[in-house]
């Protein structure tokens, strides 16, 4: 049985999934409710251990995992009387699995340091399938000595396990991905619907565009409902992929530069969010794989549904 001690807040869709995975494994966890209870309830049938407080599950754990929606989630959880810092015990590491804010991330990261502990962001590619078979893609910052530590869990979880720098990068270079392949998915999906409206078959256009340079896994993402009306791939919620263009945004302009390809994206998404599709899935991300965001309680979900469509809506609406 691994020696290490887990604590683990957030099981949603991709945290339950990570959970199970780690009681594959034989690890001991601890787990804290963070919205629902179905996902707490069947890791406790497997012998996770549950507490009440965030401040509880760090007094016992050598390593606290944090897989929530957002950065504000992230914060209240981390911070308080109720939260990980106030247990936190000497030496421990915590690590960020969600799609952050860089700043929070740096901000909360001087917050555990001076705990006596360590923090490191590790933002997470693929989805809860890959998540059960510790087929994941990691993308981890932050001190390089609690990284190897941390390594051989993240490894347990992650077929790919990347060190990115310093604490922040993994979520800067995650923000760029998610930004990135939303906007891909936003250009495939205005190209399909404006198809539509001249009267083109969307699979010409597909056959058409995908036979150069401009084919991707992102293309495919988007085409597999929008021409196949299959939506087992859709599996990020508008919600999600606006949150993470916004942060994209915000991060943008800590740095002193506005972004003008972002804005697109995040019209259109944030029209879907407008017209009540918030939780419906997306697209996943990624270059050549695909990237889920932050599967946290409350996070993607619903039933398999028409992201694309919701993306035509930003056309259909200049006419």
């Amino acid at each position: 049985m691994p020696h290490e001690n887990i604590g683990f807040i957030g099981l949603g869709l991709m945290g339950s999934a990570m959970v199970s995975r780690l009681q594959d494994l034989d690890y001991h966890v601890t787990v804290c409710a963070n919205k629902s209870r179905p996902n707490i309830e069947a890791a406790i049938a497997r012998g996770a251990h549950e507490v009440e407080t965030a401040c509880a599950l760090a007094q016992t754990s050598d390593i606290i995992l944090l897989c929530m929606d957002t950065s504000a989630s992230v914060e209240a959880r981390m911070r308080g009387p109720d939260g990980v810092i106030a247990g936190l015990q000497t030496g421990a590491i915590v690590i960020d699995f969600g799609t952050s804010l860089p700043a929070s991330t740096r901000a909360l990261g001087q917050e555990v340091a001076a705990a006596g502990g360590y923090y490191l962001d590790a933002p997470l590619g693929r989805t809860p399938q890959h998540a059960l078979i510790g087929q994941l893609n990691i993308m981890a910052a932050g001190d390089t000595a609690a990284y190897e530590r941390a390594r051989p869990v993240l490894k347990n979880l992650a077929e790919n396990v990347f060190h990115l720098g310093n604490l922040g990068d993994g979520h800067s270079i995650k923000l760029m991905n998610n930004f990135f392949g939303m906007t891909v998915a936003n250009a495939m999906a205005e190209a399909f619907a404006m198809a539509d409206q001249l009267g083109l078959d969307r699979d010409k256009l597909y056959t058409a565009m995908s036979a150069g340079p401009l084919h991707s896994g992102m293309m495919d993402f988007v085409k597999a409902y929008a021409v196949e009306k299959d939506p087992n791939q859709l599996a990020f919620s508008i919600k999600n992929a606006a949150k993470d263009v916004g942060y994209y945004t915000q991060m943008a302009h800590s740095a002193g530069v506005d972004s003008v390809m972002s804005q697109g994206a995040l019209s259109a998404l944030d029209t879907a969010v407008a017209e009540g599709r918030a939780a419906l899935p997306s697209v996943r991300i990624g270059a050549g794989e695909a990237i889920g965001g932050s599967y946290g309680d409350g996070g993607a979900g619903g039933s398999a549904a028409a992201w694309t469509e919701s993306l035509f809506s930003s056309l259909h609406h200049l006419k």
